[in-house]
C-alpha cells in the first residue's frame, strides 16, 4: 500500500517487481525519445502497458503479482516522470512547501504548520531529484553557482543550496503555487479584502495609478499582484519582469521575462535590473515587477516617474517600511 510517506510499502518480492517494470518502462521511454517530464501522458501511457504486461506474465509464467495494478501505476510514473518519493507530496492540496534539511529530515508544511516525515532519502536520490527538476528550467547549481532558483511544470518555487556554502548536504525548498485567486473578487470570496477595498483597488488600476504590495514571506504578494494584472483594461500591454516566472497574468497582450544566471565561463548573465531597462523598450502601457530587491528599484522608480503606471512587490513588514525600502534601495546602484 502507498501512505501518506510518500513512498508506497511492499513485500521484498513486490517491491523487485516493481522495480523490473520501472527498468522495462525507462527503456520504453529512451527508445521512443519521449522526455517523460514535459509528456507525463505519454509516459504514464507507457507504464500503464508496460504493468499490464507484466501483469498478463505473472498470471502466466509464474513472477510475483501486483497487489495493487493503480497503485503500481503511480508509483512508476512518479519514479520516472515525476519527483519520486516526495511527488506525493506535491500532489497533496494541503500541503503548501517541502524542505529537505538532509537525506533522512524531509519537512512538509501541511496549513501552515510544519511536519517532519517519515521519508527517507539518500543523497544519490537528493541529488537526482535537483537534477531532474532542473532540467526543464534550464538552469544549473554546481560549485561555481552554489544556490539555484528555479521554476517547476506546475509552477512551483524551486530553491537549493549545496556544499560548501552547506555545511554537509544539499538544501532544498519547494514552495507549491497554489492558486486560489485569479481576480479581486476571488479575494473578496476568500475574505481577504473587503468588496470595498476590491473596488478601491480595481479603480487604482483602471486610473493608472502605481501600486506597492508590501507583505512578509508567504504572505499572497504574488496572489495580489496577479488579481491586480487582472483588473488591467485588455487593450494595455503588460511586460512582466521577474526572477523567476511565478505571475500568471490572464490578460491578452502579455510578455513576460525572467533572469537568467551566469554560464559556466562566469558570462551570459541577466539581472532583474536588465530586465527592467529592456522592459522600457517593449511598448508598455503597464510594467509589473515580481519582486524588488535591489537596484532594479533605481530603474523601476525612473520608469514610474517618467509616467508609465507599474505595479512591484517587496519584502516589507509595513506601508511605512515598504515605502522606506523604496527609497534607499535605490543606494544600492552606486548613481
Amino acid at each position: 500500500m502507498c501512505g501518506g510517506s510518500g513512498r508506497c510499502v511492499w513485500r521484498e518480492d513486490v517491491i523487485d517487481a516493481v522495480g523490473t517494470v520501472e527498468l522495462e518502462v525507462r527503456e520504453l521511454i529512451r527508445r521512443r525519445g519521449i522526455d517523460p517530464v514535459r509528456d507525463v501522458l505519454a509516459a504514464r501511457k507507457i507504464v500503464q502497458e508496460a504493468v499490464a504486461d507484466y501483469d498478463d506474465r505473472a498470471v502466466n509464467g509464474g513472477l510475483p503479482q501486483l497487489p495493487d495494478l493503480a497503485e503500481a501505476v503511480k508509483s512508476i510514473t512518479d519514479a520516472v516522470a515525476g519527483f519520486g518519493p516526495i511527488q506525493a507530496y506535491l500532489d497533496d492540496p494541503e500541503i503548501e512547501e517541502v524542505w529537505i534539511n538532509e537525506p533522512s529530515r524531509v519537512f512538509v508544511a501541511r496549513n501552515g504548520v510544519a511536519e517532519l516525515t517519515n521519508t527517507l532519502l539518500t543523497s544519490d536520490e537528493v541529488k537526482d531529484l535537483v537534477e531532474r527538476m532542473l532540467r526543464t528550467s534550464g538552469r544549473r547549481v554546481d560549485l561555481s553557482s552554489p544556490f539555484v532558483d528555479a521554476v517547476l511544470p506546475d509552477g512551483s518555487r524551486l530553491h537549493v543550496v549545496i556544499p560548501d556554502i552547506t555545511r554537509e548536504h544539499w538544501f532544498v525548498n519547494i514552495r507549491k503555487f497554489v492558486v486560489k485567486a485569479d481576480r479581486l473578487e476571488d479575494l473578496v470570496r476568500l475574505g481577504s479584502l473587503t468588496r470595498a477595498a476590491a473596488r478601491f483597488l480595481e479603480a487604482s488600476v483602471a486610473a493608472g495609478l502605481n501600486i506597492l504590495v508590501a507583505g512578509g514571506t508567504q504572505a499572497g504578494k504574488t496572489t495580489l499582484l496577479n488579481c491586480l494584472g487582472s483588473a488591467i483594461p485588455p487593450r494595455d500591454r503588460i511586460v512582466t519582469c521577474e526572477e523567476v516566472f511565478e505571475l500568471k497574468i490572464m490578460q491578452r497582450d502579455v510578455a513576460s521575462m525572467q533572469c537568467r544566471q551566469s554560464s559556466l565561463e562566469g558570462t551570459g548573465e541577466v539581472p532583474l535590473r536588465r530586465l527592467v531597462k529592456e522592459a522600457l523598450r517593449m511598448r508598455p502601457s503597464r510594467i509589473i515587477v515580481g519582486e524588488v530587491r535591489q537596484e532594479e528599484s533605481l530603474d523601476l522608480l525612473i520608469a514610474l516617474n517618467s509616467g508609465l503606471p507599474g505595479m512591484a512587490s517587496i519584502h516589507a513588514n509595513s506601508a511605512r517600511e515598504a515605502i522606506i525600502k523604496m527609497c534607499t534601495l535605490p543606494l544600492l546602484a552606486g548613481e
